[in-house]
């Protein structure tokens, strides 16, 4: 039985070429297909968004906040802010606004909010906490009917410089926090100004932060990355072995490397015991409450963020490729220059960016281990939050930190591109 083949004809007939309609329609419903998807997609991390904005990103927000928000002088003298709208700014206001601080301090008396206005007025007027409280108790006395004099009796209230800290207080935003985060202050005439050097602190302690955290890295790389080639180059049985050991003090508790540290780093510890029984020194170091010692302790803990980034990335290069550059004619050094080292510059970056970033939020290491000139600035961060409730502080020394660190991060970015600090 013959059978009918289709003709050119027939088979243009199945074979149309798509109109334009047809083409947008068929664009449309892919569209329409792809936002259903991520809107799927979308609806599934709902409840993880949802909790980190409620545990990590609305808190971290608010105190954050902190450092360019205290209302504290403005609501504790409610009365002396609405009387300095109508000052100048030169030299002392009038009695009535004189009069208005008398009536806003034994009122502050009155409701136990007089020590917070003396410790806000204090950090920004060293001094200010005891003349305030000096002139309640001498406006509570009884008898005291002219409460103009007793305030110009006391030279604090007659100082133009203790009314332009309380015009600039007043104000709920503020950048006085911000400004002695990083050693300024506004001065007298409305300038910012250096604070003097005894005062200034906050810079070298973010560059001493730094500098260990810089430290740290490098220590790490140069001991993770010979290490990461060894583990990727040797067998899988005693690769993994070895990335047992290497994993074993991550599975420790951070507060228990350290308190281990601390025994180990004694004078009469087993370090000072192994350095004299190699020669390397003839007498006991003091590696205890020094920087030395937080680097050693430091670099031990921070060892695989450093290295496992840099080993993700060395297991998936093949060894023919090496091979291959041999068989080229390369040597040694620049196969692995120009081969095997461009391809591990991804994790590289990856690791020690991650180890620097974590040394910068240091705080139970260099309080257990470093001595008083080691302390990172997560420990005064600590100090101002624990001891000193100074919260405004503390955020704007953390502001500065994370300005600083989103910095070097955007360089990086800049410099080697996002997708080159992820391990591929």
């Amino acid at each position: 039985m013959s059978t009918v083949q289709p003709t050119n004809m027939d088979q243009g007939q199945f074979f149309t070429a798509p109109n334009a309609a047809d083409t947008r329609s068929v664009a449309a419903a892919i569209r329409r297909s792809q936002a259903r998807e991520r809107l799927r997609s979308f609806a599934i991390a709902t409840p993880l968004l949802a909790l980190l904005l409620l545990s990590f990103g609305i808190p971290i927000a608010i105190l954050l906040s902190r450092a360019v928000y205290d209302p504290t002088i403005g609501n504790a003298l409610p009365l002396t802010s609405a009387a300095m709208q109508s000052w100048s700014g030169n030299g002392i206001p009038d009695d009535k606004t004189l009069q208005a601080l008398a009536a806003d301090l034994k009122a502050s008396q009155q409701n136990g909010n007089l020590s917070e206005l003396a410790k806000s007025l204090n950090a920004r007027l060293p001094g200010a906490r005891s003349q305030i409280l000096k002139t309640a108790r001498a406006l509570d006395k009884e008898g005291v009917f002219d409460t103009v004099a007793v305030i110009k009796s006391m030279p604090f209230w007659t100082s133009p410089g203790t009314w332009a800290t309380i015009e600039r207080g007043r104000h709920a935003l503020t950048s006085f926090y911000l400004l002695s985060a990083v050693d300024l202050r506004w001065n007298a005439d409305g300038s910012i100004e250096r604070v003097p050097p005894e005062q200034a602190i906050f810079l070298r302690v973010f560059a001493r932060t730094f500098l260990v955290a810089a430290t740290v890295t490098l220590a790490t790389l140069i001991l993770g990355f010979p290490l990461a080639y060894l583990i990727s180059s040797v067998p899988k049985t005693v690769g993994a072995i070895l990335i047992v050991a290497v994993l074993l003090p991550f599975w420790t508790s951070i507060l228990v490397r350290t308190a281990a540290w601390t025994v180990l780093l004694q004078k009469f510890g087993l370090v000072n015991d192994v350095l004299l029984w190699l020669g390397v020194t003839g007498t006991r170091l003091d590696l205890m409450y020094s920087r030395l010692g937080l680097i050693i302790a430091m670099t031990h803990i921070q060892l695989p963020f450093t290295l496992l980034p840099i080993y993700s990335v060395m297991r998936t290069i093949q060894p023919s490729q090496m091979r291959a550059a041999y068989s080229l004619g390369g040597r040694p050094v620049t196969s692995f220059l120009r081969v095997y080292l461009p391809q591990v510059v991804p994790g590289i970056m990856a690791g020690c960016l991650l180890t620097f970033i974590l040394c910068l939020g240091y705080y139970i290491t260099p309080a257990l281990i470093g001595g008083a000139g080691d302390q990172l600035i997560s420990n005064f961060i600590a100090n101002y939050v624990n001891v000193e409730l100074n919260w405004e502080m503390a955020a704007a020394l953390s502001f500065i930190l994370l300005v600083f660190t989103m910095g070097l991060y955007a360089v990086f970015a800049r410099m080697l591109g996002l997708d080159r600090l992820k391990p591929v």
